[in-house]
């Protein structure tokens, strides 16, 4: 169906963003700046683009949700909204990497690179020919101390789009697995140290 409308976001960094697109069209992006208050945001956002584009959630065919690396919270927002709405409206959710949905549209090689905390990047080097979710896997490594390779790319696309835009030409493969978070290292939280409280039968 090359008219299908995607819906892709994105919350796994200090934002909140999310494209509608009508086969290869983009219809409506937003972008906006957040450190926190993405759970909050997120929804209504998509409303307001749907409204935007004269469409509804039932007209959407596609969904395609950024799992990171990033935010771990800001991840699971987004993931969880994704899988929710993929079961109620039935239609396939697939998750696009952070570093693969900057990266669309650049000609290959080339090379993204992601501010991170703790003056860290995420980056992923993709090759000539290389295809989405061929395999690669993003990195980490400190500020200034990348290896040998390409100079760091300017995407094409903002984040949403790109994500929108990677599950559009994925979404004809099928049998892809749900969304899942993509993360680089351990969380920051650990697990409380009480004894967890009794479940009685």
């Amino acid at each position: 169906m090359p008219d299908r409308l995607t819906l892709g976001f994105d919350t796994s960094a200090a934002h909140c963003a999310a494209a509608l697109l009508r086969g290869d069209t983009l219809l409506t992006s937003r972008n906006e700046e957040m450190a926190k208050g993405q759970a909050e945001r997120l929804m209504p956002m998509i409303e307001e683009m749907l409204a935007e584009a004269g469409v509804g959630f039932r007209d959407i065919d596609v969904i395609g949700v950024g799992v990171g690396p990033g935010n771990f919270t800001g991840i699971r927002v987004a993931v969880a909204a994704a899988r929710g709405l993929a079961l109620a409206m039935g239609v396939p959710a697939i998750g696009i990497g952070a570093t693969e949905a900057l990266a669309f549209g650049l000609p290959r090689p080339c090379r993204i690179a992601i501010p991170s905390r703790n003056d860290t990047l995420i980056w992923q080097d993709f090759a000539p020919g290389d295809e989405p979710m061929a395999g690669g896997r993003p990195q980490q490594a400190a500020t200034g101390a990348l290896p040998p390779g390409p100079a760091p790319a300017a995407p094409a696309v903002e984040i949403a789009e790109g994500v929108a835009r990677v599950a559009r030409l994925m979404s004809d493969r099928g049998d892809l697995p749900r969304p899942a978070p993509l993360y680089l290292r351990a969380a920051d939280a650990a697990p409380g140290r009480d004894a967890p409280p009794t479940i009685l039968p």
